[in-house]
């Protein structure tokens, strides 16, 4: 059920993959466009959320006056920015209630880091390594559901749609756990240059698949693919085995990071079509 999109344009699938996906690009497209038309209004709100473990600063992007499909956005390792306030915006516009949390609130208030550590010396990597380690697997999936309820319970959320979820690097795994956790309401996923999706523990994002009930679409970085190149492969027969549609795409010439515009790998072309995707999907399963 996965199609596999590798660097040189050659795809693995089967028919059942190429099928569901074909149809649900086919009613996106529709969608997108009329959403396109339409001048929309955003409302943008600094909001608090409670948590079990505390309370997490965030950004609310919304639609004025009509009640919207919700969308939950992981940041990357730098935490939540402008570059992802403006991201959310744009999200908003296109017809969806959007919740971007500082995932770092343990810490402090955005913006967590309050500058960027340098990964190549030691001292910058013991920063990351402080940053990312409240956030464990029971952390995440509590902020997780705390994050899916509070979207739940505003007024600008259409309920009785389906809600997506979108992470960007450090934020990819978090995708699938927030899928794993509330199956009941994630409709459609997206990890975007995601990092550790797969790896040789028994708490592999990857192996998460059984517990997810919505598609997923998966756009990796090149750099990462010759890195880790049986990612995609162990991504793909997860979610066969779970009878669960994912698209798994390799970005030629895109490397880790190319989706945020503040980065170092910033490449719009591949954003603008890893972005394309995601409201495909979207648009044909938060209904």
């Amino acid at each position: 059920m996965t199609d596999v999109i590798d660097r040189d344009g050659t795809e693995e699938s089967n028919d059942m993959s190429r099928r569901g996906f074909a149809a649900l690009s086919v009613a996106a497209g529709l969608a997108v466009a009329g959403a396109a038309q339409a001048e929309v209004e955003v409302v943008e709100e600094d909001v608090n959320v409670k948590t079990p473990d505390g309370v997490a600063d965030a950004a609310l992007h919304y639609p004025k006056g009509r009640k919207s499909p919700a969308v939950l956005v992981w940041t990357d390792i730098f935490g939540l920015r402008q570059s992802f306030r403006d991201m959310g915006r744009r999200l908003a516009a296109s017809g969806y209630t959007v919740l971007t949390p500082n995932p770092f609130y343990r810490i402090g208030h955005a913006p967590q880091p309050a500058e960027r550590p340098d990964f190549s010396t030691a001292e910058g990597r013991a920063k990351v390594g402080a940053l990312i380690s409240g956030l464990t697997v029971e952390a995440v999936n509590r902020d997780a559901g705390a994050y899916v309820d509070f979207l739940d319970g505003h007024h600008a959320t259409n309920k009785r749609a389906k809600a997506g979820v979108v992470g960007y690097c450090m934020g990819g795994p978090f995708t699938l756990r927030t899928a794993a956790t509330r199956p009941d309401r994630i409709g459609a996923g997206v990890s975007c240059h995601g990092g550790s999706l797969v790896t040789d523990k028994p708490d592999s994002p990857h192996l998460l698949a059984s517990k997810i009930h919505s598609p997923f679409y998966f756009a990796i970085a090149a750099n990462d693919d010759m890195r880790q190149p049986d990612q995609k492969t162990k991504l793909r027969e997860s979610f066969d085995a779970a009878h669960v549609p994912a698209v798994i795409e390799v970005y030629a010439g895109c490397n880790h990071g190319w989706c945020v515009v503040d980065g170092g790998a910033y490449n719009k072309e591949g954003a603008e079509r890893a972005w394309g995707e995601m409201l495909k999907l979207y648009g044909a399963q938060l209904v």
